[in-house]
């Protein structure tokens, strides 16, 4: 009797079986371990569609784990561009040179030159330049800065569980040290100066070293920490290579998959999760992008979210139908800067809605 290799494998295996005849995310899932457990300590980091997590987990009962909450008096006001809906308040970080340096500047591994920018009175943070309240003095720069990272590092150091979105392949940087920012200084705040910043095109290596050496670092303090790594469907809002922005994207979206997978293989307890791929995949419906083609839709958000949670329910004893439901569109389309008796809660079921710092490119 003939036999092929093909002839034992899953129906997961075929396209046929698997795609044509009815995507189920949940079984293009193939984790070593439950990626989520019920008494998980979550930190998020990432670009802007990592904060969509947030109020799925908060909903579902895991911890969402937050090191760093604005000054009480700060709360009713809100914040700027996404800065208070991850585990601290570093907000989108859209490069893995960028998540890289946090973690080295958050364990005093990394300092860089081009620590801050004076502008119309204000201390500015290169790498939160869009902070609804910026530092007035140096003095008071230097006190925020250290308060910012020493939440972030209680963040890794206390989290079970380390959800890493990779969002882009271009980053500005600093010619002196190669410091990455969030954004092209001039975007947001500071002012461009060629003889002082360039833009870099990071490779497959370098994001896998990026990744590899954050992930270590946490380890040396968190040794049972867990890694998530997922690819942001979000395509780019623009691109500074001269490229076609269609041809950028899909050139950043498969140099991040290929560092992703490369990481996964590489490091014990860590897990690819296939959101890239169950929002912008052939089988995924039109409605799972807005009209511009480029926002994820509410709906395309909780099938991502579902599968997410879906995959713990034998850990919860529950099954997919019973996961906590998403946030409502209303609550989505509220005002990002809107006050709240619960300004995290609040944020957190915004951020689908909310704006973020890559978008001021195209502004």
């Amino acid at each position: 009797m003939s036999t092929n290799p093909y002839r034992q494998q899953p129906d997961r295996a075929f396209w046929s079986r698997a795609v044509a005849r009815g995507f189920d995310p949940v079984v293009a899932l193939a984790p070593a371990e439950p990626l989520l457990r019920p008494d998980d300590r979550v930190m998020s980091i990432g670009s802007c569609f990592a904060a969509n997590l947030v109020p799925w987990l908060e909903r579902s009962g895991i911890e969402y784990l937050r090191t760093e909450r604005p000054h009480p008096v700060l709360a009713q006001h809100g914040e700027n561009l996404g800065y208070a809906d991850f585990s601290a308040a570093y907000g989108n970080v859209y490069t893995s040179r960028q998540l890289r340096q946090l973690v080295e500047r958050a364990f005093g591994r990394f300092q860089p030159e081009e620590d801050r920018w004076y502008e119309q009175g204000a201390v500015i943070d290169p790498f939160r330049p869009g902070l609804r309240f910026p530092a007035a003095d140096d003095r008071e720069f230097d006190e925020q800065t250290a308060r910012h990272l020493s939440a972030t590092r209680q963040a890794c150091e206390q989290a079970t569980v380390i959800v890493m979105t990779l969002g882009l392949v271009e980053t500005w940087v600093s010619r002196r040290d190669g410091a990455a920012y969030p954004a092209a200084p001039g975007t947001i705040a500071g002012r461009f100066d060629p003889e002082r910043h360039v833009m870099r095109v990071l490779e497959v290596d370098e994001i896998v070293d990026d990744l590899l050496t954050a992930a270590a670092i946490i380890r040396d303090v968190n040794p049972r920490s867990r890694f998530i790594v997922t690819v942001s469907p979000v395509p780019l809002v623009a691109t500074a290579t001269g490229e076609h922005v269609l041809l950028a994207t899909t050139h950043a979206k498969s140099v991040l998959r290929v560092a992703a997978d490369r990481f996964v293989r590489v490091l014990d307890h860590s897990s690819y999760f296939p959101s890239y791929e169950i929002v912008t995949g052939p089988q995924a419906p039109h409605d799972f992008f807005e009209a511009d083609r480029r926002s994820v839709s509410v709906a395309g958000v909780e099938a991502v979210m579902r599968t997410l949670l879906a995959d713990a329910r034998d850990e919860w004893g529950a099954d997919a139908a019973t996961l906590p439901i998403s946030p409502s569109r209303d609550e989505t389309r509220e005002s990002p800067l809107s006050a709240s008796d619960d300004a995290a809660s609040a944020l957190s079921r915004r951020v689908v809605a909310a704006e973020c710092d890559e978008a001021l490119a195209d502004s």
